[in-house]
């Protein structure tokens, strides 16, 4: 029984892969991952935006690749051993790699313990986080995908 009263405290129980971009840790709901790779070659891409860093052939399909600390305005990328490139699948379908510092874990956070930010959506990283999830270990910022997206600078330019 208190199991359920639990479930009622929490709401709807979502997974997110936590990723360390630096010394901060964000979220990225499970459902729009299709894989996470080491760090490999990267063929680049002429007269592209700085932040794609190039493509990657994964099972066949060309993939683009972003760093999203030069997308959020953070320090460029520092390549590690733990460095991954973790590829999401956009809502068309579309594959689109991130190379992230490190990955740390699977967490189920509830989605009456995400609170939306209280972030002046002028500020470059307030556009990037869609929330702020509570957990027994602190705080994780939720990413808001659709920001990641190639086209969303274009569309918020034209809004």
């Amino acid at each position: 029984m208190n199991e359920l009263r639990d479930i009622e405290d929490i709401g709807e129980i979502v997974q997110y892969i936590i990723i360390k971009l630096g010394d901060e840790q964000y979220g990225i709901d499970i459902k729009f991952i299709d894989n996470i790779v080491r760090m490999q070659q990267i063929t680049r891409v002429p007269k592209v935006d700085n932040y794609f860093r190039g493509v990657i052939n994964i099972r066949g399909s060309i993939v683009p690749v972003m760093s999203i600390r030069l997308k959020m305005g953070m320090e460029p990328d520092v390549l590690t051993d733990k460095s991954r490139i973790i590829i999401i699948k956009m809502d068309e379908g579309e594959l689109l790699g991130i190379i992230v510092d490190q990955v740390e874990q699977v967490m189920n956070i509830g989605n009456k313990n995400i609170d939306k930010p209280s972030v002046d959506k002028k500020k470059e990283k307030g556009d990037f986080v869609s929330g702020v999830g509570k957990y027994d270990g602190g705080l994780v910022s939720i990413l808001d995908l659709t920001a990641l997206n190639p086209d969303y600078d274009k569309e918020r330019k034209e809004a």
